[in-house]
């Protein structure tokens, strides 16, 4: 008679926790995918939102499509989406630079008055203008991070500020391109690749691979994202918020800098008036980019393509005939269109 063993298997969890998340996503409705892979990839809204802009733009009027006529818009967008990168530094860590605008008109006549009135040379004169973008994000941290003022309130009392600044510089008179050196003009000039960019249009797509190079792959990066998703779980981390929040002005405020240098070569001086709606554009495109007002998610890549849906939708309609309210109008409801669809993406988290 032999002895027969009978071995059971041990019983194992229930459900693992690949079946657990095979469960989990097999309960989702395909609106709840939607809205997970938007919030995801926060990128991919504009980028349908501008295909589809220049489908229908191309159709209207062949001339939309013309290599003329893309120069053009992207030579217009280099200045809104400089500027957007700043306003994107600050809004991922749930702020607001009202003054970007400003801060760039009045670097662009320090650095003009800086060149014609007292006869610096072109290299110095933008270093003096980089100076001054540099004190302005310095202005606007300390006053954000020090005395703990809301953003809002900081950059609207600079935005005047700056603005004032500005007018008592220049005396409201502009500088004429050919008084300036030639390397502080040297951004509006153009090289062919298949269509004219200017070097402008260069150093933005340069500027957007290293700011987004910052973001994706430093601890400074993370920390940006950390302080504007949680500030206190971020601190209770170990991040030095406040120092988080002040390099992150300092740097935007240089970006205004770069971005006056572009401005300056497009419009070939350096006027107190220019770029009147350049802090509205540029809050534009990173909104319809998909960078979230409340802060903690969002990438530069979607500002780019926010700022080429803004120069795209003004151009288009321009060529449709349309009066420039209408433009303004367009604008305003695909602001109000992200902000909504943000808002939407966001429960994902709910």
């Amino acid at each position: 008679m032999s002895d027969t063993t009978t071995t059971t298997p041990e019983a194992g969890p229930p459900t693992s926790a690949l079946h657990l998340a095979d469960e989990f996503l097999a309960r989702q409705t395909p609106v709840q995918r939607i809205r997970a892979i938007l919030y995801r990839y926060p990128a991919i809204s504009p980028a349908i939102v501008l295909v589809v802009a220049i489908i229908i733009f191309g159709v209207i009027n062949p001339r939309f499509l013309a290599p003329n006529n893309l120069s053009l818009v992207t030579q217009q967008v280099a200045v809104i989406g400089t500027l957007g990168v700043a306003q994107t530094l600050v809004i991922l860590t749930a702020g607001i630079d009202l003054s970007v605008g400003a801060a760039m008109v009045l670097s662009s006549v320090v650095i003009g008055n800086a060149a014609a009135g007292l006869g610096i040379p072109g290299i110095l004169a933008l270093l003096v203008g980089l100076v001054a973008g540099v004190a302005t994000g310095v202005i606007n941290g300390f006053l954000v991070t020090r005395l703990n003022l809301p953003p809002f309130i900081v950059t609207l009392g600079t935005l005047s500020i700056f603005t004032a600044l500005t007018l008592l510089l220049s005396n409201g008179a502009t500088v004429q391109g050919n008084k300036l050196p030639d390397i502080i003009t040297w951004t509006g000039s153009t090289f062919h690749l298949g269509v004219d960019v200017t070097y402008g249009v260069l150093m933005m797509i340069l500027l957007y691979v290293v700011v987004a190079f910052a973001l994706g792959r430093t601890a400074w990066g993370r920390h940006v994202y950390a302080v504007g998703d949680d500030p206190e779980a971020a601190r209770l981390s170990g991040i030095r918020v406040n120092r988080v929040l002040l390099s992150v002005y300092v740097v935007a405020g240089a970006i205004v800098a770069l971005a006056a240098w572009i401005q300056i070569g497009r419009d070939f001086g350096s006027s107190p008036n220019a770029a009147v709606d350049a802090n509205l554009n540029a809050i534009t495109a990173v909104v319809i980019g998909g960078t979230s007002l409340f802060g903690g998610r969002g990438n530069v890549w979607g500002t780019l393509l926010g700022a080429l849906i803004v120069g795209v939708f003004r151009n288009g309609l321009a060529l449709a005939g349309l009066d420039v309210l209408y433009q303004t109008l367009a604008v305003g409801i695909l602001v109000i269109v992200a902000v909504s669809i943000d808002q939407w993406i966001r429960k994902v988290r709910k």
